[in-house]
């Protein structure tokens, strides 16, 4: 069984359309949403709509998406975001890749809901990074062997880079799959300050993290989780 664990904070908007299109994979999952204080209806909708709700007293990705794997019961673990949604053959995609012994996980090529070439080109460019290095955004979909993200200890919990933390960590345990498949994300983000503008913002972020600086001090300022998300 996959479980598919959701840290959620305010996305009653798009959540449904994220769970609905989980539900239409065919083979045995479970849904796992873990919320970190949302001020919407987004635990009631998650419960309404099946999935299995639970709350932390304050947000943070990392320690919502590690409280959701000690609560799940699958043998394989993908994490999705609340703005991510996937196709109905998504999660055969995850199990077939696992069927490789050699396989510990992966993540699946990026996509926006936008027709901006300025995200396009990342999409490529982060598609490149992925598949040579094994490392992987949380909006594309991070999965892995439970026994995998057990020996690793889970999430580090960083209040940015969590996940490129992850990847790098299991890129550097076994050998990561880039898959391409109906995996898309909203691009409500690049709204305010538009695609070029966050895109070179994202990019100055992560060239900051990958010569050392502190996440703690890349978030600071910034709601933990949830508003530092990069290229």
């Amino acid at each position: 069984m996959i479980s598919v664990i959701v840290p959620t904070l305010n996305e009653a908007q798009l959540l449904p359309g994220t769970l609905r299109r989980i539900q239409a994979n065919n083979i045995p999952h479970e849904i796992l949403v873990v919320d970190g204080g949302s001020m919407d209806e987004t635990v009631a909708l998650a419960t309404g709509l099946g999935a299995r709700v639970l709350v932390v007293p304050r947000p943070g990705r990392a320690a919502q998406m590690n409280l959701g794997a000690r609560n799940a019961g699958g043998s394989i673990f993908l994490f999705l975001h609340g703005d991510t949604w996937i196709g109905s053959e998504t999660l055969l995609q995850v199990e077939n890749a696992l069927c490789q012994p050699r396989v510990v996980g992966g993540g699946f090529a990026r996509r926006f809901q936008s027709p901006s070439l300025v995200l396009l080109l990342t999409c490529w460019i982060g598609e490149w990074r992925s598949r040579c290095f094994g490392w992987f955004f949380g909006d594309q979909g991070i999965f892995a062997r439970r026994t995998m993200f057990e020996q690793m200890g889970g999430f580090r919990e960083l209040p940015s880079f969590e996940d490129v933390d992850f990847s790098r960590r299991m890129a550097r345990a076994g050998r990561v799959v880039t898959l391409r498949s109906q995996v898309v994300s909203s691009a409500r983000r690049f709204s305010a300050r538009g695609p070029l503008a966050t895109t070179v913002s994202d990019v100055w972020l992560t060239v900051r993290y990958f010569a050392g600086a502190d996440p703690r001090r890349l978030a600071s300022g910034r709601k933990p989780g949830y508003a530092v998300r990069r290229h």
